[in-house]
Formats: C-alpha cells, structure tokens, sequence
C-alpha cells in the first residue's frame, strides 16, 4: 500500500497556498495526498477576497472517508478557521489516533487578511498545540500563541521552548518575520534541545512558504524521516522552491515551484 499523507486545510482558488500546495508538495515528495476541506477562500497573489467555512459534518465526514481507506502517515493542518471546527478535528483525531500531526496554526494570510475567528485562538492552544507532533508557526503566529513580544533569535529560542511547555511535542519556529541580517534563521526545539536551520534571505514576496514547508514536513514524517531530520529537509526543499519561484498573477507576489523543488 503506498504512503499518504492527510491534509486538513483550506483552499486556494489562486493555487499557491492552502490545500493546492499541499498536494502538490505531497505529489513532489512521492506521497499519494489526501485532502479534506476545512475552509474555501477567494483568494489570488493579492489578497484574500472571501471565506466560507463548510459545515462540520462535512469536513467529518471527509477526514473519516480518508482514515476508513487509506494508510495515513502523517496529518497536516492548515487553515481551521473557527473554534467549532478546530474542535471537530480533535475529536477526529480521539477516534483515529496514531498518525502524527504537524501543525501549521494558520491565523493571518501573508497579505493581512485574518484567517482565524477569535474565539478560536484559546481552541487553538488547548485543543491541537497538545496533540502536535510538531508545530510551525511564523514569529506572528507565535506571538498570538504565547502573547508575547518576539524580535530575536535567543527571542525565538524562548518562545520556541514556551509552545513546547504549552504542549507541542516539537516545535519549528519560522524566522522569515524577523527582520535584519542576510540570513532567515529558523529554531527547532524539541526534548533534546534546540536547532538552528538557517538559510541565505532570497528578495522576494512570496505566497504558499508556510503551507508548503509544513506539508513537506508531513511528506517527509511519513516516509520514515524523524522530526529534525524532516524538518532539515522540507526547509531545504522550500528554500529550493524559493530559487524556483514564478509570478503567475499580476503582483509582484511569487508562487513556489513545488516540482522543480523535487528534482
């Protein structure tokens, strides 16, 4: 039976981000991709234009299609736009235990659009941060998270030891927010400590980074790698997707070259 690994996420009508780059970086990775939506936007290069958030039934109802077929690897979570549906997905994660779970807590678009209800924050934190095999936000994200101030890497080192405190098993803390230095230096924190990915700054506005980086992750949980090693290689692959980019739309804003990362 061939490797899957399970996306639960929103979607991108623009096809750089969300579900689209998912299976994408799933297909890249030779890893046959599931996908159960969790939200639907209108969205392009420029921005998001709109949102609607299924029923919960629904997105039950897909996630339990995938877990009654398939051998499921590893989870990756996207977009889950409302308290209600971030606790529809732990439920679903009680009853189908054992895939680990990367968590990209996805609370704003990189335009500035909020993609994440306010209720939902706390749901967030006591309702998927605990069952995370690894979490990866952005410096943003983690500041909602920990409400706390970030703006350095020791800064990332501490808030990246804090969301482990908070229940992660492991966490990847993307320094592409922190400005300064030639450098995008990202933190790993897990029970053995920390780690430093770095990687040289590429001068582009790009969309789709953290969906991609944490699906390559997941790819990479499920064919075999551990938590450091996957994250080395999805941080790697992302950066190559980077070198890559091309400007599909009318922005100056970048799509990843999902493939060509691969090759």
């Amino acid at each position: 039976m061939k490797t899957s690994a399970l996306t639960i996420a929103g979607s991108d009508s623009g096809g750089g981000a969300g579900i689209q780059a998912d299976l994408k970086t799933f297909a890249a990775h030779r890893v046959h991709g599931l996908s159960a939506l969790a939200a639907l936007t209108a969205q392009h290069t420029r921005g998001v234009t709109a949102v609607h958030v299924p029923d919960v039934a629904f997105l039950r109802a897909q996630v339990e299609a995938c877990f009654d077929d398939f051998d499921i690897r590893a989870v990756k979570l996207g977009m889950l736009a409302t308290a209600e549906v971030i606790d529809t997905v732990a439920q679903l994660f009680d009853a189908n235990p054992g895939a680990p779970v990367v968590l990209d807590p996805v609370m704003v678009a990189t335009s500035g659009a909020k993609l994440l209800a306010d209720d939902a924050l706390d749901a967030m934190r006591t309702r998927l941060l605990t069952r995370a095999a690894i979490a990866t936000p952005n410096l943003p994200e983690a500041e909602l998270l920990l409400g706390t101030r970030i703006d350095s890497v020791e800064a990332m080192q501490a808030a990246a030891q804090a969301l482990r405190e908070r229940g992660a098993n492991a966490v990847l803390l993307k320094g592409g927010h922190l400005l300064g230095g030639g450098d995008v230096v990202d933190v790993f924190a897990d029970a053995q400590g920390l780690h430093e990915i770095v990687h040289p700054r590429l001068a582009l506005e790009a969309h789709g980074t953290g969906c991609t980086l944490a699906s390559a992750i997941a790819a990479r949980i499920a064919l075999g790698d551990g938590l450091l090693d996957a994250c080395v290689a999805a941080s790697d692959y992302v950066h190559r997707a980077l070198v890559g980019a091309y400007r599909p739309g009318r922005s100056e804003v970048v799509v990843l070259d999902h493939f060509g990362a691969a090759r």
